[in-house]
């Protein structure tokens, strides 16, 4: 917890420093008031800076995920094409590959997770629409596990759902190098 704040309220230093001198100069017997007076103006003058570089910096990043949002709409706006949504299942389901409509309740733990330890092997080179591809392989898997859920044993399904949670967060951080790559595109 400790660790979480410090990162949120990190960016508050320049602020409490500012703050800090100003309590002291004020607190001073020996300051008169036109140096108080300066000290305020110089922290707040420090304040306004910090909140200028902040909103800037903000503004940045919502450009850079606007850009990336927009692109992926586009992207994601193309079918797939069907020999290369089959390719990526090869690559990505191994032994289970061409069988994912077949899979019994036994055998989509493992699928799953051949398709998890495929995916973070692959993932380095893969390019946007290759995780288009991947998802589509993802989503099929996921349509057979709702044909057959009722049938599946709960220790299972919770294997399950722990590959799913894993593909996902995979994604995620493909997702979140896009933005930052999209960012800092975006003139200073």
């Amino acid at each position: 917890m400790k660790g979480v704040l410090h990162n949120q309220f990190s960016g508050l230093k320049p602020f409490s420093g500012a703050l800090l001198a100003v309590s002291l100069l004020l607190s001073s017997c020996d300051s008169t008031p036109r140096e108080r007076q300066e000290a305020a103006r110089e922290a707040g003058h420090k304040l306004d800076t910090v909140a200028r570089t902040a909103t800037h910096k903000l503004a940045r990043i919502g450009k850079g995920a606007a850009t990336y949002n927009a692109n992926n709409r586009a992207r994601r706006a193309r079918p797939l094409d069907p020999r290369q949504e089959l390719a990526m299942e090869a690559k990505l389901m191994g032994p289970y590959s061409g069988q994912i409509n077949a899979l019994t309740p036994q055998d989509l733990p493992a699928a799953y997770g051949q398709l998890v330890r495929e995916t973070r092997t692959q993932r380095t080179s893969w390019t946007d629409r290759d995780w288009d591809y991947a998802r589509a392989v993802y989503q099929r898997l996921n349509d057979q596990l709702k044909q057959i859920r009722m049938d599946m044993p709960a220790r299972d399904e919770v294997r399950v759902r722990a590959r799913q949670a894993e593909f996902v967060a995979l994604q995620a951080g493909h997702a979140a190098k896009g933005i930052d790559a999209a960012t800092r595109q975006q003139p200073k």
